[in-house]
């Protein structure tokens, strides 16, 4: 079973880096001051992220800091689920 962050790291490849060295992408990846997340990026991601992860997001967890890096949004989705 594939953890959180590969999903989410699998994700932003697929959608958002395609071609890219997966290994150019880390847990700490800056993805929007890097570019790799705008607004309709992080759309995309944040219906991913509810619909795989069966989440709600609320525009409060919707923060930079929050999506700021894979591992960011996975102690997020972590904490959603946590709090069902």
């Amino acid at each position: 079973m594939e953890s959180t962050r590969e999903l989410v790291k699998a994700f932003i490849l697929e959608h958002f880096l395609p071609g890219e060295d997966p290994r150019n992408l880390t847990d700490d990846t800056e993805l929007k001051e890097s570019g790799i997340l705008d607004s309709l990026s992080t759309l995309k991601l944040v219906t991913f992220l509810e619909e795989r992860f069966k989440v709600e997001l609320e525009a409060s967890d919707l923060d930079a800091a929050n999506l700021s890096s894979i591992a960011n949004i996975e102690r997020l989705v972590t904490a959603k689920q946590a709090g069902r």
